[in-house]
């Protein structure tokens, strides 16, 4: 099992050290805090809320994923090249459908070089 980098694990002094390492390689969820049951809702993932990532041959984001708990709702992988061979964020929009009263969503990134790095968890509530 590869280690799993959390931003939530990273000392203060180390967040502030580091912040722009830490930064381009988390992902950050973006999403209402609520939802309808029944009905699509978007979920966007971000990598890196302020710093790009690189996306070279060697060194880029292989894939995003979205959890609910401990259940995979999706995933978004990527090739070398695929954001133009430039420093830039990685965005997906993932579509759910809620069937249940409440999501606890978490969002996974893998760098090819720095490993598996893991969102804060977010609460949603859905409605019926």
């Amino acid at each position: 099992m590869p280690k799993i980098n959390r931003y939530v694990d990273i000392s203060q002094i180390d967040k502030e050290a580091k912040k722009d390492y830490i930064d381009r390689h988390s992902p950050f969820i973006h999403c209402a805090d609520e939802a309808k049951k029944g009905e699509k809702f978007k979920v966007k993932v971000k990598v890196g809320n302020e710093y790009c990532h690189p996306d070279d041959y060697d060194h880029y984001i292989a894939y995003v994923q979205l959890w609910d708990g401990e259940t995979l709702l999706g995933q978004a992988t990527f090739t070398p090249g695929s954001l133009g061979n430039q420093c830039s964020q990685v965005e997906v929009d993932f579509y759910i459908v809620p069937t249940k009263s409440k999501l606890k969503l978490t969002a996974m990134s893998y760098c090819t070089k720095h490993g598996l790095w893991e969102s804060e968890v977010k609460e949603v509530k859905v409605s019926e």
